[in-house]
């Protein structure tokens, strides 16, 4: 009798240390499996997301929206920064509240000699970035409380080029001494004074087998940024039958 409520007991001890080892083994495998790495947006995917609000606010107040697009890209670092990702939608860096609501965070800015230090500021938060753009159109047009002109040498109807409303800009929006080069660097790069003008023609291609964004820029005669940001594209990567916008 004993010996039979040993071996029982032995058996039940056995069976629950390997239930317990198969339970650790199974929740040790779901700990251990790779979670999918979340895409990363690309500048051109930024731009597209932003290019219509900011050419049709830029058309309304006079603007370019060319260096409205380039200070968002600048100023956001690409939209990835904690101050224009949401709920914060602030992609200009301005301060002060916008409807009672701001968000504190660290910047860095010029001293004036070219030299760069961090200090603590409250920042205006948006609810979308439509309202971020409106808001810095609004502050241009209609300037300081104590100069209503104080941004009117960034007025299209004021200026020969976006070149001169870069300039400007140095100095009195912000403090970065190389604000301009800057700008005018990335005008360049993701030609963005294609939004300071209507936009033409839209046609939509579909892509085929073989077909680069390479190869559709060389047939429609358009750089590959323009069709990334048409497109809202993080990657080089297209797929058979993927359908596309193209402007000409």
């Amino acid at each position: 009798m004993k010996k039979t409520f040993l071996f029982t007991l032995f058996a039940t001890i056995l069976f629950a240390t390997s239930i317990f080892i198969i339970i650790s083994q199974y929740n040790n495998s779901i700990e251990e499996t790779p979670k999918p790495t979340p895409k990363e947006q690309s500048i051109e995917s930024f731009i597209g997301l932003i290019s219509d609000d900011a050419r049709d606010i830029a058309k309304e107040h006079d603007l370019y929206a060319s260096v409205m697009i380039a200070q968002a890209v600048l100023e956001s670092n690409g939209g990835k920064s904690g101050l224009s990702s949401p709920p914060n939608h602030n992609l200009f860096g301005i301060k002060g509240t916008y409807q009672r609501q701001a968000v504190k965070m660290t910047t860095s800015e010029d001293n004036g000699k070219g030299e760069m230090h961090q200090i603590k500021a409250k920042f205006r938060k948006y609810p979308s970035y439509k309202a971020s753009l409106e808001d810095y159109a609004e502050l241009l047009h209609n300037g300081t409380s104590w100069n209503t002109k104080y941004y009117q040498k960034t007025f299209k109807s004021k200026t020969k080029s976006y070149k001169d409303a870069t300039k400007y800009l140095t100095g009195t929006y912000a403090t970065d001494t190389r604000y301009h080069q800057k700008l005018n660097a990335l005008i360049k790069e993701f030609h963005l004074t294609q939004y300071d003008h209507s936009p033409k023609n839209q046609k939509q291609v579909i892509v085929k087998n073989g077909e680069t964004l390479r190869s559709l820029s060389n047939k429609y005669g358009v750089a590959v940024t323009s069709i990334k940001q048409w497109n809202q594209l993080d990657t080089n990567d297209l797929d058979n039958g993927q359908k596309l916008k193209i402007y000409q």
